[in-house]
């Protein structure tokens, strides 16, 4: 069955229920992990940004790599800002760390959006006639090639009132419709902003950036420790592909192939981070014995100190004083007292 939400058309078939419901099932035990490899979490989040703020430039033609940005990042002046990479950098990591600090209070609307081209641009020279305000010529979607030249990808909407109108109606759409799931909504989104391609420059930067502060504003916080465009910038070809080929059914185009490509990029950073989390989480630091406790747990909900020693065969002892280490180290809760004291996977 084909839908129309928007001004798009999508496939609603079992394909799109499967990969929304694998993103929702990770999401749901996301905040037991969150609360358990709190300290990991934050030297992934670290290493993401990094990535991130690298892959995005990269992808606009950037030539620096993660090490070069790392370096740029830990040691940011303005003065140091000589270069259009270096600028493009800056501007990234302003908006990530605006998004990462304020995504809660950040509306969709015009304003916002506009704010938002302004910081991504604050440091770039040759873009401050323009940041923060809509395009006021023609612009294109094109990528760059190995060799350096350029290729269109697709024509975008014309500036002046098409391209406001245009904005005005996603914003609009987004705001109103309270029926399509937010992951669609999100997939809709990003895929709109660019064939739109509102602004003179930075649209593809921005449209990546929006992606993120709109998975965080549904509550999807597990892509602050992953990076969504190491992942496109690894799917590049495939990335411009799935654009180009939705974009040239313009207008009323079917983008369920954009659709697909969207999820399976979340799919797939939802599987590097565990397993990055299972390689330097909480969890890997635990001993077979540590471990074997936690599994009987999980498998066990609600079981006892005596009942976990006379299934493993450990000591009750040992497992009460493992058992005290998992609840400080918020690995297991606690619930009862005396006889009663029974243990679940928090």
């Amino acid at each position: 069955m084909t839908g129309k939400v928007h001004t798009l058309n999508i496939n609603i078939d079992w394909k799109l229920i499967d990969e929304i419901s694998k993103v929702d099932r990770f999401d749901a035990s996301w905040t037991s992990i969150e609360k358990r490899e709190g300290q990991s979490l934050k030297q992934l989040k670290s290493i993401a940004t990094v990535r991130s703020v690298g892959a995005s430039t990269r992808i606009e033609g950037s030539k620096l790599s993660n090490e070069e940005v790392d370096v740029l990042l830990k040691g940011l002046t303005i003065e140091k800002l000589e270069d259009r990479d270096s600028q493009e950098v800056a501007g990234y990591f302003k908006v990530l760390d605006i998004i990462s600090e304020s995504y809660e209070g950040i509306e969709i609307s015009e304003n916002s959006i506009k704010g938002l081209h302004n910081a991504l641009m604050k440091y770039s020279e040759k873009d401050q006639w323009h940041k923060g305000d809509y395009k006021q010529h023609s612009n294109s979607v094109e990528a760059t090639l190995p060799d350096g030249t350029k290729q269109i990808i697709f024509e975008t909407t014309p500036p002046g009132h098409q391209t406001e109108d245009a904005m005005r109606a996603l914003i609009e759409w987004y705001n109103k419709d309270a029926s399509t799931h937010p992951l669609v909504k999100s997939a809709i989104f990003t895929y709109e902003f660019v064939s739109i391609h509102p602004f003179q420059d930075g649209n593809g930067r921005l449209s990546r950036l929006l992606s993120t502060l709109l998975l965080l504003k549904y509550g999807y916080k597990w892509i602050q420790y992953v990076s969504f465009e190491h992942e496109i910038e690894n799917r590049k070809t495939e990335y411009y592909r799935e654009l180009r080929s939705c974009q040239a059914q313009r207008p009323n185009e079917n983008i369920t192939s954009w659709i697909d490509f969207f999820f399976d990029v979340l799919i797939n950073i939802q599987e590097q981070l565990l397993t990055k989390l299972k390689t330097t989480g909480t969890i890997a630091q635990l001993s077979p014995r540590e471990k074997s406790i936690l599994i009987f747990i999980e498998s066990n909900p609600g079981c006892k100190s005596g009942q976990i020693a006379e299934k493993l065969g450990i000591p009750n002892p040992t497992v009460k004083r493992i058992l005290t280490e998992m609840v400080n180290n918020k690995l297991i809760e606690k619930f009862g007292v005396g006889p009663g004291t029974n243990y679940s996977i928090t």
